[in-house]
């Protein structure tokens, strides 16, 4: 027996095992798609709409952030309905104005380039949410066509089982071996099919996550293009400065900007007013401008400048911080992806040296040559090696994920 990594099926050598899987398992009208498939369709993912979302409020607020304050519109009048000789309406005098702030001292420059510094922060935070929302789909993919191969894996040992069994039972009819084998035979496949109905369950739930995570409409049902069985690239080039760096700079850049805003609206508010006034009396009227200044005596927006600048110091050491930890987080990555490559060959060659022991084993055995005791251990032994590279696989794709999300890019 063997075993083929390049496909989702092994390649079993026992008829029994094809005609269990056909029983066992759902039928196979809904696969899921493939990987790539299921990353074009990540712009309607909750996670991505919601960064979508907070991206286009952030160029929002940029774009309002550029207009200008509105004018107010004021009408007085004056001298009316009192004493003589102001008894009347014939003495009023007529106000009709215009007032409009003035945004001096730069103000709305730094609004505006504290906006923009936002948007570009929240655009960041937007490809990081989606790379990220990448690596987790990957992920759930990958540990669902584990849980598909686990089973698989469950049902040919429960097959290899059996066909001990049936063998062994041979042998105790035959008075070969003793009649305590038989029921250890027994209880091991009743071990095995145990093994099968966990699996199974395992399997049904990894799908079912698969297919609510990927937001199918269909049930998935099987996983017929592999992610375990691609290899990543080990050589991926080296990022010098990671998405999470370039976050980072752009929130500090948002917090300077912030410090500006909040140091320049200390500064006096200016308007200024034209009008028209009518003299009732003279039948007449003149023209009004005025200038008026807000004096900072009791605000002089203090707390607001120390909140913004200390947010701008925690912003300069969270940055500090990871610069400090991305090279050293990307080398363990690195270091963790070119370890699980080495495992997966390891226990690949470990599975061919499994399969041959157990085929000279079972061999042996038919012929009298080996015990039943050896033989249910080389068996466990082929079990064993092949569910570990079934976890090797998944470990090289938790390495291609992880350093896939500190790079800012899609795994594989």
């Amino acid at each position: 027996m063997s075993m083929s990594f390049g496909r989702p099926l092994y390649a079993v050598g026992f008829a029994a095992v094809a005609i269990t899987l056909t029983l066992a398992s759902p039928a196979r009208a809904a696969p899921a798609p493939s990987y790539e498939t299921l990353v074009e369709n990540l712009d309607q993912t909750p996670a991505t709409l919601e960064a979508e979302a907070l991206l286009d409020a952030a160029n929002a607020r940029a774009h309002q952030a550029r207009a200008l304050p509105n004018p107010s519109v004021s009408l007085e009048a004056e001298n009316i309905y009192g004493d003589t000789p102001f008894s009347g309406y014939d003495a009023a005098e007529s106000t009709f104005s215009i007032s409009q702030p003035l945004e001096l001292w730069g103000q709305r420059g730094a609004r505006i380039d504290a906006a923009r510094a936002e948007a570009e922060a929240a655009a960041l935070r937007r490809d990081q949410s989606r790379w990220a929302v990448a690596g987790r789909l990957a992920l759930i993919y990958a540990e669902a066509e584990a849980a598909s191969l686990q089973y698989e894996l469950s049902v040919e040992a429960l097959s290899l089982t059996q066909a001990d069994a049936s063998a062994l039972m041979v042998l105790v009819e035959e008075g070969r071996e003793p009649a305590l084998r038989g029921i250890q035979a027994e209880s091991e496949v009743e071990s095995a099919r145990a093994i099968v109905d966990e699996t199974r369950a395992n399997r049904d739930a990894a799908f079912a996550r698969l297919a609510a995570v990927a937001m199918l409409s269909e049930p998935v049902t099987s996983i017929e293009t592999s992610l375990l069985a691609r290899a990543p690239n080990p050589f991926a080039l080296d990022v010098h400065n990671p998405l999470a760096v370039q976050i980072a700079e752009a929130e500090l850049n948002a917090a300077g900007q912030s410090v500006t805003v909040e140091r320049l609206r200390a500064r006096p508010d200016v308007t200024a007013s034209l009008g028209v006034r009518r003299f009732q009396e003279y039948d007449s009227q003149a023209l009004s401008f005025g200038i008026s200044v807000s004096v900072p005596l009791f605000d002089r927006n203090k707390g607001a400048i120390s909140a913004a600048r200390a947010e701008q110091r925690a912003a300069e050491a969270r940055l500090a911080g990871l610069k400090l930890e991305a090279q050293a987080d990307r080398s363990a990555a690195q270091a963790r992806l070119n370890a699980s490559i080495t495992r997966t060959r390891a226990a690949d060659n470990g599975v061919a040296a499994a399969d041959e022991a157990y085929r000279l084993a079972r061999t042996g055995f038919d012929a009298g040559r080996i015990s039943q005791l050896e033989l249910r251990s080389i068996r466990s032994a082929l079990i064993a090696a092949r569910n570990a590279a079934v976890m090797a696989r998944l470990a090289r794709v938790r390495a291609e994920v992880e350093l896939a999300r500190l790079d800012g890019r899609t795994p594989f």
